[in-house]
């Protein structure tokens, strides 16, 4: 009949402007072509299965809890659950912290795909992963970033996605810190047209006007101590409390 065949061209018209779409998001994330959008765990060198260990309590922790939160990524999230600020701000949130330190994009598009994501509906996923991936380039890595968030609209309709952009690396200006930038600015015009998912820079604060970063806030001049943490997540702890749609006063009054 001509609806039936009018509604037949409708729906192919609808898959290719998906089809479309997905070729776009593809050729950003550069997909198969990217290594840093490749998903792989990490080869044991060392033999004591510490990452696999690690990787199997956060599945666990899919089927015991069921956090509004989600953090992933690598040691800069990890680490974040042995500061204060973690049970402060975030803990009370019902978060779930998954970082792995060393992890780069690929092991953490990995963990996600094999079981990280299962059984759970957070209504915030918080993403900081990318300042390992020493073998790629700006572009590879902001792909790389791309991939997960995809990965995560897509298994994770309702949430949004807050991917947190790289931190200065180094006491002084280095090649590493202009390839972190960059990545930043790459995911800041890729990441909007995604629609779930926004980038929030947290730098800001860490550079001195002499180009310089302190160990006050870095002690290594890559991993945060207390104080930096609280300075950077300042920030996300109040794009948070937005998402989820509660004032600072009734968070603060809840945990009196």
């Amino acid at each position: 009949s001509p609806n039936g065949s009018g509604e037949h061209r409708h729906n192919i018209d609808r898959t290719k402007a998906v089809l479309r779409q997905k070729l776009h998001c593809n050729r950003m994330s550069g997909d198969d072509l990217n290594p840093a959008a490749m998903a792989q765990p990490v080869e044991d060198v060392q033999g004591d299965g510490r990452w696999l260990s690690q990787h199997s309590r956060f599945v666990q922790e899919c089927k015991d809890g069921e956090p509004d939160v989600l953090f992933v990524g690598d040691s800069m999230i990890q680490l974040m659950q042995q500061f204060e600020v973690w049970g402060e701000c975030f803990s009370p949130l019902h978060a779930l912290n998954f970082g792995i330190g060393g992890d780069t994009t690929c092991n953490v598009l990995w963990r996600l795909q094999n079981g990280e994501l299962e059984n759970i509906r957070p209504k915030v996923v918080v993403l900081w992963v990318g300042t390992n991936n020493y073998e790629h380039s700006a572009e590879q890595v902001a792909g790389g970033i791309l991939a997960i968030a995809q990965l995560l609209t897509s298994r994770l309709p309702k949430a949004k996605v807050v991917v947190l952009g790289l931190l200065p690396r180094g006491e002084h200006p280095n090649p590493l810190r202009e390839k972190n930038s960059a990545v930043n600015k790459l995911l800041r015009s890729w990441l909007p047209r995604l629609g779930q998912a926004q980038l929030l820079d947290l730098s800001g604060e860490l550079v001195h006007s002499d180009g310089t970063v302190s160990s006050q806030d870095m002690f290594d001049y890559l991993h945060l101590t207390s104080a930096g943490y609280r300075l950077v997540t300042k920030p996300l702890y109040d794009l948070l409390l937005q998402i989820l749609e509660e004032t600072p006063e009734e968070r603060r009054a809840s945990l009196v």
